[in-house]
């Protein structure tokens, strides 16, 4: 017996794919009575608060299709199986802007959208960056911007930010206390 308040009574995988996977699981509420949830499988991500030596902040500019729309994002990627998550996010750091980390420590984690989705992202901050040359997988068309740290607020509340880890990551970022030297 689960000590789940909703236990699962089944389980059906409907789709597998290369980054999600969806199954719908048939759950008995407290009342009895049985409900469907739909929930997309990911195995999780992380993204990457790059603030420069000139204290600006590097996001990537791309299209995501599944809004049809551009996009100004902190970088950000999938974990592969059996990733480390530091790991993934200086690979993703490089991969994405071309810049790797000579420190790179964790500021927070949370779930993108746990009403249906099991991703987990955990969210990095990076300096002492030494630029390189970036290698986006093929199916990615990134711009690198870099703005200054101090306009982060003003980008996400005139709404050029939209994208959920990146204004968690730039508020948790700024809602840090000064680092002394």
């Amino acid at each position: 017996m689960s000590d789940s308040p909703e236990p699962t009574v089944s389980s059906e995988l409907i789709y597998k794919g290369r980054i999600v996977s969806l199954r719908v699981d048939e759950v008995r509420l407290a009342s009895g009575r049985t409900r469907k949830r739909e929930i997309v499988e990911h195995g999780g991500a992380v993204a990457i608060v790059a603030v420069d030596d000139q204290e600006r902040v590097l996001l990537v500019r791309q299209f995501r299709k599944p809004v049809e729309r551009f996009l100004l994002e902190i970088p950000a990627g999938t974990l592969e199986e059996g990733e480390d998550p530091d790991a993934c996010a200086r690979r993703e750091l490089l991969e994405e802007t071309g810049h790797s980390a000579e420190r790179i420590e964790r500021l927070l984690g949370f779930y993108s959208a746990p009403g249906f989705c099991t991703e987990y992202l955990h969210v990095y901050l990076a300096t002492g960056l030494s630029e390189g040359a970036a290698s986006p997988e093929e199916d990615e068309a990134i711009e690198l911007i870099r703005e200054p740290v101090s306009r982060a607020l003003e980008l996400i509340e005139s709404g050029r930010i939209q994208d959920a880890k990146s204004q968690v990551g730039l508020l948790a970022y700024l809602a840090r206390p000064l680092q002394q030297p």
